[in-house]
């Protein structure tokens, strides 16, 4: 991440010197989705905004960690899963991931999901739900059919 001042868009929800990158550098939980961080912390801000897209059929790893995330939807529609609720998303909605909550992103409306996150620069890795994890989580069909791993 650079320490312009001012970085513009250079082709929609892409800017001038950021790369897209893997979303994950492993993995096969999460299938579709790319990111790019727009900034990386700095003087005094502690923190880190990234911009993920998540294709069509699409969607993010199932998981959770002590870190809480802020996301905008910035362009298309789909559907998050935050805690025991799923929602429809659109662009401009905003998603609060509370601390320990399990939380995925799903591009399921056909379109191309993007959407802003704002971190700490300093966080804890994800944790992965286990067998006994998803039993919990798939008892409530509504969460069951949304939940991808």
């Amino acid at each position: 991440m650079s320490n312009k001042t001012f970085i513009p868009q250079t082709t929609p929800y892409h800017w001038e010197d950021i790369p897209v990158l893997a979303y994950k550098e492993t993995g096969t939980h999460f299938s579709k989705i790319t990111r790019q961080v727009l900034f990386e912390g700095g003087e005094k801000i502690g923190c880190q905004l990234r911009y993920f897209e998540v294709e069509p059929g699409g969607h993010s790893t199932l998981e959770k960690h002590d870190h809480v995330h802020n996301v905008m939807i910035l362009r298309g529609k789909g559907e998050a899963f935050v805690g025991s609720e799923v929602r429809a998303v659109s662009a401009f909605d905003l998603v609060y991931i509370p601390s320990m909550t399990w939380h995925q992103f799903r591009a399921n409306a056909g379109e191309t999901l993007g959407f802003l996150c704002l971190v700490n620069c300093e966080r804890d890795r994800p944790i992965l739900p286990t067998a006994e994890d998803l039993a919990a989580l798939q008892a409530h069909a509504r969460v069951a059919g949304f939940i991808r791993v």
